[in-house]
């Protein structure tokens, strides 16, 4: 049967549910440049609007992720199941640089592949850059040889892995489709399956500093990829965990790489939101990967592996080996920007801390030059907040909310405004809410 783009476009138009076969003749199209801009802006478009059932969400899935390489990890025998997370995103969200070597103490091998920055929420990537020296950006051998010697590697994608999801990506940017489900799932777990993993965890953030805003929403995501990622062939399970306030205290990459380490060492208070959330996920992570025989048993090993130092050891080897300071740990202060000016944001009224805009938040550090408003701007990894005041906090007018590092005056003054602004301040303090919210498996 010969296939046509127009027909296929027209037939999901009229609300048809596609087989695999037109899935993969579409997603060859955009791979190899046969589609059109046009034909597959109108693609994204007609999914936006008419949806995609659960097989045509993974055929999509699978087609985006046999359009590039496939990794596969058997030749190298190793001797622990192989375990991503993927978060949806959030601000002051540095879960990832803590949770790949406390898994990979505990013995898992995680190859981790994270993304940028864009618009009010930071990227994993942009945080790994602030070290220096660090390879973002290695080649797959660099990368699988690192994963086998270190246990984990945090690198971002590269060209090899799912190339049609990229073009299918920037063409959502630019036509207003990025908010479409079965786009989002099919782009997120086309990686993940290329990845050639044993077991995925998904943070599906939910709140105002989060994609999902709402809970209905962040639930139709999570069950979404759960769904898919395990008909696709890769267990999946997620947890929906709270982004209505910053997670941590630190929002700014450098400064939330300071954060990273001292909670690997243990040389700084651990902040119970981002403790939490951390457990949560590691436990999920051991448990999924055989590691553990639940997720009592999961968390008690993570928790070990913290506390024994294991994961602060495989963090500073992971750094060395893709090409940062080999006493990063013990000298971190020395390879991390420090802006020229600190200024502390302090409260106008006494009261409690009753909740926050989280994306006001992320905006603040975009309007300090610590993130991005469009994809090629370049990024200042000094700046950002520090010492973010935690809901439910009592203060006292003048004491700091927290304090803004800034290239100068203006900046920190501008967002001292946008904290301010975000930061709600009521007589009483508000019910206490768990950071965990939902787990969703089959």
């Amino acid at each position: 049967m010969s296939l046509l783009p127009q027909e296929i476009i027209r037939r999901k138009r009229d609300g048809h549910e596609l087989s695999a076969e037109e899935i993969d003749f579409v997603v060859r199209g955009i791979h190899d440049g046969s589609l059109t801009e046009g034909q597959v802006a109108a693609f994204a478009m007609t999914v936006f609007f008419r949806g995609m059932t659960v097989p045509e969400r993974v055929a999509l899935t699978l087609g985006l992720a046999r359009s590039g390489l496939m990794l596969d990890w058997r030749d190298l025998d190793l001797p622990g199941p192989v375990l991503d997370k993927h978060s949806s995103g959030g601000v002051g969200d540095k879960v990832s640089l803590m949770l790949a070597p406390i898994v990979a103490a505990c013995g898992g091998f995680v190859p981790m592949i994270s993304g940028r920055g864009l618009g009010h929420t930071g990227g994993t990537l942009d945080k790994l850059s602030a070290i220096s020296g660090y390879e973002t950006e290695p080649d797959i051998a660099t990368f699988r040889r690192v994963v086998r010697e270190v246990g984990c590697a945090v690198i971002g994608q590269t060209d090899d892995l799912a190339p049609a999801d990229r073009r299918l990506y920037a063409t959502r940017d630019v036509t207003g489709s990025v908010e479409s489900i079965p786009l989002l799932v099919s782009s997120i777990l086309s990686k993940k399956v290329a990845e050639g993993l044993d077991g995925l965890v998904m943070d599906v953030k939910c709140g105002s500093g989060a994609f999902c805003d709402t809970e209905p929403m962040a639930r139709d995501l999570a069950r979404s990829i759960v769904d898919v990622a395990n008909r696709a062939g890769l267990p999946t399970v997620a947890l929906i965990t709270d982004m209505d306030c910053v997670l941590g205290r630190e929002v700014g990459n450098a400064l939330e790489v300071a954060e990273t380490v001292a909670y690997l060492t243990g040389s700084g208070p651990r902040e119970p939101r981002l403790h939490e959330v951390t457990m949560a996920l590691a436990a999920e992570m051991l448990t999924l990967g055989g590691l553990a025989a639940d997720i009592t048993e999961g968390r008690t090993k993570a928790e070990a592996a913290l506390a024994d130092g294991r994961a602060a050891e495989v963090f500073a080897r992971m750094v060395s080996a893709l090409g940062g300071p080999g006493d990063f740990l013990e000298h971190s202060d020395r390879y991390l920007g420090r802006a020229p000016v600190v200024k502390p944001c302090t409260a106008e009224r006494p009261g409690h801390v009753a909740g926050m805009n989280a994306r006001e938040v992320g905006i603040a550090v975009v309007a300090l030059g610590g993130g991005r408003r469009h994809a090629d701007d370049a990024i200042d990894p000094s700046v950002g907040l520090t010492g973010f005041v935690a809901v439910g906090q009592e203060v006292r007018s003048g004491d700091p909310l927290c304090l803004v590092h800034a290239a100068s005056d203006a900046d920190a003054d501008e967002a001292i405004a946008l904290v301010r602004r975000a930061v709600r301040i009521e007589d009483r303090a508000p019910l206490d809410r768990s950071v965990i919210m939902e787990r969703v498996a089959l």
